[in-house]
């Protein structure tokens, strides 16, 4: 997603008495790269980030540094992508970092590199960047490569990206309940953090929260409401919904099932800030 890549900046370039007044500031001219990047001209966004870019504005080194990573409005170049995250990192830019702890994760224009992935991941999350926080937790959580598991830190700081409203986060937070990862097992607040999850749309969240209402883990079992949940997970592409659709489907009557369908199908309403 752009929005994952790219960021806002709200820092301006050069003081207001060194500018020529008929010259838009840096304010200006980023707000206008992100509304070109918003409707999908990306070559626009780019072109007006380039002059920045040679100026040393690192939100602009970091977002030609995504274009280049995902070619949007450039031909893509994950070696090019590296070298304007990497400027941009360098600056103390956490768009910049979060991205160039995903080339080093991927192996892409950079050497690939766990440690120094997680390295970035934290530099970038110490800043509150929310997707950096929710990635620095998955790797704690998963251990990779030289990077040593680490549930209790990787709770930690799913705690800080779900307080920013990060849905992933907040799925991973009710696996860690839900598997005693470093705490003792809780049910109840598994279903809680699901619920969370599912209502902002995740799909691993949606169906995990259907299998809870299913089996009765940390919620009253209610076999309709599984269903409108595993329906919204399998809809979104979630592949845990899968195995407990046709279990829960043979549960309801007709009736319930349409029900449980036409619920399903509906918008999400939005979600409110995440329980404390």
């Amino acid at each position: 997603m752009i929005s994952d890549w790219i960021g806002r900046a709200l820092s301006r370039f050069g003081a207001p008495d060194d500018r020529d007044p008929d010259e838009p500031d840096v304010s200006d001219r980023m707000d206008e790269a992100y509304d070109a990047a918003g409707m999908g001209d990306h070559a626009t966004a780019v072109a007006l980030w380039r002059p920045l870019v040679e100026a040393g504005v690192a939100r602009a080194q970091a977002n030609l540094g995504a274009c280049y990573a995902e070619g949007l409005g450039v031909e893509r170049d994950p070696a090019q992508a590296a070298e304007w995250l990497s400027r941009a990192a360098e600056a103390g830019d956490p768009l910049g970092q979060r991205n160039l702890a995903a080339l080093h994760f991927k192996g892409e224009g950079v050497a690939q590199d766990d440690a120094a992935a997680l390295d970035l991941y934290r530099e970038a999350a110490e800043q509150g960047d929310g997707p950096a926080q929710d990635m620095l937790s998955w790797l704690l959580l998963e251990g990779q490569g030289s990077v040593a598991a680490d549930p209790v830190e990787a709770r930690r700081w799913a705690l800080e990206a779900a307080a920013q409203g990060v849905a992933s986060a907040m799925t991973r937070l009710g696996l860690i309940a839900h598997n005693a990862l470093g705490m003792e097992r809780d049910p109840i607040e598994a279903a809680r953090w699901w619920y969370e999850a599912a209502r902002r749309g995740d799909p691993d969240g949606q169906a995990m929260l259907g299998a809870a209402l299913h089996m009765g883990q940390g919620v009253e079992q209610d076999s309709r409401a599984a269903y409108v949940w595993l329906l919204r997970a399998d809809a979104g592409g979630g592949a845990l919904a899968a195995p407990f659709l046709g279990p829960v489907r043979s549960l309801l009557s007709e009736e319930d099932a349409e029900k449980a369908e036409a619920i399903a199908a509906r918008p999400l309403p939005a979600a409110e800030e995440p329980a404390a």
